[in-house]
């Protein structure tokens, strides 16, 4: 603070020691009555900044105070105080990205030469418009302007080993960032070193893997997924990892996140000088036969070299098809493994997984060849297993009761039949309803932990028929599958998801979708990608649903008193189909705890069509 009034009071002079609240005083007896313009740069956290906004009167005649900073939690505590605006910084474009570099560089672009031209389109490719990342490859290259191959040299680094001296400035800001991590946060970051140069990261994935390492400790009042969820955003507000694909089903929350390059190579550097992991099949990182492999991550063609020793890695993550798989049984400390697309994994490659009494995350990703899960598998007692979008058949032994998440696009019947003895499955998407046995169907209302629900009501073959509603309903398998979400509603189910063509709407009419009960049902969030004709009367039962996305023929008052009488929805998309020449009207909707609602500024007010 008394820097600040030292910039404002040029005749101030700051004692050695003084008392905040008193100068915190004199700063706003000095801004009283006057008009300020006052620019904040580079606050860290919000404690920091509700002391600063204490010294600065609203005088109510056109002051502006501007900050900035890398967290968003501090920009949304910042425009709050004063009724003001958020600017998130965009990424450079090519144009004004040749502008910084050249600058920097030649004083413009025109003095570049020709030869170098192309080579720094490259370059600034790679700086993704990053003003930081251009600055700092601009200082590496001050002293090569006209040396072609040097430039060469520096872009082939990029985002791979730049640990030389010479781009230390970037290094430092990026250090500094790391720095201001609380320790656990600072163990996450270094974590991503796992993953391959540019690979985007699914935050379910990562927070399990937090999890299993032991990263993640429960905070009070929330779970222990809940708590890595927090880790997560963090990262993405402090701006150390960046948002890769949104899921926009329900507002546009972060499904994936990516590292760039330069912040990548930073936690490569960091997590290989403490031997927080050892890297295999990456250009220029060579793993020291000499150290203790703690974390093991294979890429590329890599391929475990003679002398190094693994017995004592707690992990083990193997990408891309052409990593050479290693063998468990010189691993039993294991606690994570995890195969990600991963085509040349097969059976005898899990010999002796059964030895792994540690192992709490196993993780296949596209591993096709596999085509059955040892039954040693189940001697693991704290183990959970995810296989994703496998396209063939695998065997999963009904002893095997760890399997907490199946996704697949095509999941075929032997998967799921053996997959309803799994009573811990938690999470099961791609299930094709028509592709299924009865029998099945029937046992899916079983699996009470099942939390998240992905079906598909729709075969090839129905896309013919038009008239496929009615031979629906009549159908046993609908029936069975209608039951059992029911079911499992009751249990505990949160989240459901039902895929059905177009034409066959009229399917959600029938009451037995959730018949009355004495025991209310459970489900959170629902979205039907169907078009109904109206909103069905059984919505009114699922009174704990706080998420719903629908689209629907046309609709009206009394489909909007049903809506209106879910007492804890929060969010509501409706797609609305109707001809282009139907007039339209304002209909109300009168919503539970409005104040929680608010508006899109960017989207119009909804117009729905008169019946």
């Amino acid at each position: 603070m008394s820097n600040i009034f030292s910039q404002l009071n040029k005749g101030y002079s700051s004692p050695a020691k003084e008392d905040l609240p008193q100068l915190i005083t004199k700063i706003r007896d000095f801004l009283t009555d006057k008009r300020y313009f006052i620019v904040i740069d580079d606050i860290w956290k919000v404690e920091t900044w509700d002391v600063i906004k204490c010294a600065f009167p609203t005088t109510g005649s056109g002051s502006i105070i501007i900050t900035t900073t890398r967290i968003n939690v501090v920009a949304q505590s910042c425009r709050s105080s004063f009724i003001g605006h958020i600017y998130n910084m965009r990424p450079l474009n090519m144009v004004h990205s040749r502008q910084l570099f050249y600058g920097r560089l030649f004083d413009s672009e025109e003095k570049c030469p020709l030869d170098l031209k192309e080579i720094s389109s490259q370059i600034l490719e790679k700086c993704a418009g990053l003003p930081l990342a251009i600055i700092a490859i601009a200082g590496l290259l001050a002293d090569k302007a006209s040396k072609k191959d040097k430039w060469e040299q520096v872009k082939d680094s990029i985002g791979r080993a730049l640990r030389n001296a010479s781009v230390d400035v970037m290094v430092n800001i990026i250090s500094l960032s790391y720095l201001d991590l609380p320790r656990h946060l600072k163990t996450c970051l270094l974590y991503l070193s796992i993953f391959p140069e540019d690979h985007t990261i699914n935050k379910e994935n990562l927070i399990r893997r937090w999890i299993a390492e032991g990263f993640i400790h429960k905070q009070e009042g929330y779970t222990l997924h809940e708590s890595g969820e927090m880790c997560f955003n963090e990262l993405i507000n402090r701006s150390l990892i960046q948002s890769a694909e949104l899921d926009k089903t329900f507002g546009h929350e972060v499904k994936s996140c990516r590292v760039h390059d330069t912040v990548h190579d930073f936690i490569v550097s960091r997590a290989v000088e403490e031997n927080f992991v050892t890297i295999i099949g990456v250009p220029g990182v060579n793993p020291d036969p000499r150290i203790k492999v703690r974390r093991l991550s294979m890429q590329n063609d890599g391929e475990i070299p003679a002398g190094l020793v693994i017995s004592s890695a707690r992990s083990l993550h193997v990408f891309g098809r052409n990593a050479k798989i290693p063998s468990l049984s010189e691993s039993r400390l294991l606690r994570v493994l995890d195969y990600e697309n991963c085509s040349q994994l097969e059976d005898d490659h899990l010999a002796g997984i059964g030895n792994l009494l540690h192992l709490k995350y196993l993780r296949f990703k596209n591993a096709d060849a596999l085509r059955k899960l040892p039954e040693q598998v189940a001697r693991a007692p704290h183990l959970e297993i995810d296989i994703l979008y496998h396209k063939k058949i695998m065997e999963i032994p009904a002893t095997i009761r760890q399997v907490k998440w199946l996704a697949s696009t095509d999941i075929n019947s032997k998967v799921l039949y053996e997959a309803t003895a799994m009573q811990g499955l938690q999470v099961l998407r791609g299930l094709n309803v028509f592709a299924q046995s009865t029998e099945f169907l029937v046992g899916l209302g079983q699996l009470k932990k099942l939390r998240v629900l992905d079906t598909i009501f729709w075969t090839f073959h129905m896309m013919e028929k038009i008239e496929e509603a009615d031979s629906l309903l009549g159908d046993v398998k609908f029936a069975k599958i209608v039951s059992s979400i029911a079911e499992l509603s009751k249990a505990g189910l949160e989240s459901l998801v039902i895929q059905a063509l177009l034409t066959v709407g009229r399917i959600f009419e029938c009451e037995y979708w959730f018949p009355e009960s004495d025991t209310p049902y459970s489900l959170r969030e629902l979205v039907i990608a169907s078009v109904l004709v109206r909103v069905p009367t059984w919505m009114a039962r699922l009174v704990n649903l706080e998420k719903l996305r629908i689209g629907i023929d046309r609709i009206g008052e009394e489909d909007l008193e049903i809506l209106g009488g879910l007492p804890f929805l929060r969010h509501l998309w409706i797609q609305a189909w109707w001809h282009k020449s139907v007039k339209t009207r304002h209909l109300s909707l009168r919503l539970p705890s409005r104040e929680r609602w608010r508006p899109i500024p960017t989207v119009p007010p909804l117009l729905f069509p008169t019946p």
